[in-house]
């Protein structure tokens, strides 16, 4: 994973859990001692960028993964699938075309 060294990286069971704590009334600090944090700002950090992401969700913003895609990803989607079938059949037929006007075929 990347990060700085020292970093800890929260799984989502761990923010739902530091949610439900905040919502019972606990303090930062109470919980950065729980969960044998340095300091309360990785709590309070945590806290706001879940809040961040769940209002640009209301907005109606799609939050898409940062950073560049993984190298050979399959189409996941049926409608992918037939997308890329009907794209690639469209540029052959182009390609036909263009080369009987050129009289090459």
């Amino acid at each position: 994973m990347s990060g700085k060294r020292g970093m800890k990286h929260f799984g989502e069971s761990i923010i739902k859990e530091v949610l439900q704590m905040k919502e019972n009334g606990m303090t930062n600090r109470e919980i950065a001692e729980y969960f044998n944090l340095r300091n309360t700002k990785a709590v309070k950090s945590l806290v706001n960028r879940h809040n961040r992401k769940q209002r640009s969700l209301e907005a109606g913003i799609v939050i898409r993964p940062k950073g560049r895609p993984r190298k050979g990803t399959s189409l996941t989607t049926d409608q992918e699938k037939d997308n890329e079938i009907k794209r690639l059949k469209m540029e052959n037929e182009l390609l036909r075309s263009f080369l009987q006007i050129a009289g090459r075929r």
